[in-house]
């Protein structure tokens, strides 16, 4: 589908939803659920509950801001991305905050792991968007490094460079963890 094509559609279904059409918004989440599940799990370190929590928010917020999407700034599951990306954030803020002995610990986790799944979200957390992106662009969606510079107009060595700075700070920040 042509990006004109997309708008287009994407249009149509945001002025169906905010007419209460019930069958507009199925469309939707179900063509951006499973990415959006993807996407928040990995920021998630693999945390089930924090996870669904994280989506469920999502798509409250997309409820109640619906107005706001413009299919001409971006792919309806892009804004979604941002809208749990902004949610992620804050709640891996707030969990720092918060001591390690009164975190939830999703008990279908491994013993042996306490904590890391909490310390890796928080590390993808703390990460600038761009080093985020980078690193779910090859590690979530699987993309060779020639395929995230075509996409983004970069060389495969500006692409390699900038991912070898994406993990040093992953590193750096998984490290910083308490």
């Amino acid at each position: 589908m042509s990006s004109e094509e997309r708008v287009w559609r994407e249009r149509g279904l945001r002025d169906a939803v905010r007419a209460g059409d019930e069958t507009a918004w199925k469309t939707l989440y179900e063509e951006s659920f499973a990415g959006l599940y993807a996407y928040v799990r990995w920021r998630c370190g693999g945390l089930r509950d924090a996870a669904d929590d994280i989506v469920q928010e999502t798509w409250l917020t997309a409820v109640r801001r619906i107005g706001r999407f413009d299919p001409a700034r971006g792919r309806f599951a892009d804004w979604l991305r941002g809208i749990a990306a902004n949610l992620l954030r804050n709640h891996f803020r707030r969990a720092r905050r918060q001591p390690i002995s009164g975190r939830l610990r999703d008990p279908a986790r491994p013993a042996d792991e306490p904590g890391r799944a909490e310390r890796i979200a928080g590390a993808l957390a703390a990460l600038p968007e761009h080093y985020e992106a980078v690193l779910r662009a090859k590690y979530l969606d699987g993309r060779t490094v020639a395929d995230i510079a075509a996409a983004g107009g970069e060389t495969p060595k500006a692409v390699e460079s900038l991912l070898s700075r994406a993990r040093q700070a992953f590193r750096d920040a998984y490290g910083t963890e308490d």
